[in-house]
């Protein structure tokens, strides 16, 4: 009678610590944080990334941060070759939006350019450019339009890639009222030589 006694006190002793040790493991569960991967958390909250590649093991990635006015901010442009392993990179200040980013060679001198296409009002676009040579990255100055060319433009223009040509376009403008088109668009090609834009008009 003893002996069955004991056993039971030793099963409900057994059950007892059993239940405890279930009790805190749930807790346990329960009060650990779910951690998400900071990377694509961090991707989350970048207004824009891209990763361009120019040839097996060349990469340049384009990462535009900023918080608050999403006009204003910086931009990374990041080189990774992982044949040479070699790293650069590049911190520039923003003011627009970046809406795009693509590599050229327009002079076809072997060293790769970067476009970086921002949105710098409402409707209207500008190129950043940089030509990776020398293990750096090197501004090239992207021309702006000319007086005559401003008296009939009112934005919402278009840079295209077309056999290898730098192409903007847009829709022309009443030179005395720029809300006003007239059905017509202005085409413009821009060739690049030894780290200067020439612009030619397109006539259609």
């Amino acid at each position: 009678m003893k002996l069955n006694r004991h056993i039971s006190q030793q099963s409900a002793l057994l059950v007892g610590l059993l239940f405890l040790f279930a009790c805190k493991q749930e807790k346990a569960v329960d009060d650990t944080p779910v951690v998400t991967a900071p990377v694509a958390q961090s991707a989350k909250k970048l207004p824009f990334y891209k990763d361009i590649s120019v040839k097996p093991g060349l990469h340049f990635e384009v990462v535009s941060w900023g918080k608050g006015v999403d006009s204003v901010g910086g931009y990374l442009l990041l080189m990774s070759d992982s044949l040479k392993n070699d790293f650069r990179s590049l911190s520039v200040e923003r003011n627009g939006i970046i809406t795009d980013a693509w590599n050229m060679d327009l002079d076809n001198d072997g060293n790769p350019e970067l476009y970086i296409e921002l949105l710098s009002k409402k409707n209207v676009k500008d190129l950043n450019v940089y030509e990776y040579s020398g293990n750096s990255f090197n501004k090239i100055s992207f021309p702006p339009l000319s007086s005559r060319a401003k008296k009939t433009y009112g934005g919402d223009d278009k840079f295209t890639i077309k056999n290898g040509e730098l192409f903007r376009s847009y829709p022309i403008v009443n030179s005395t009222d720029s809300t006003q088109k007239n059905g017509s668009t202005k085409m413009l090609l821009y060739r690049l030589r030894g780290n200067s834009f020439t612009i030619d008009e397109i006539t259609e």
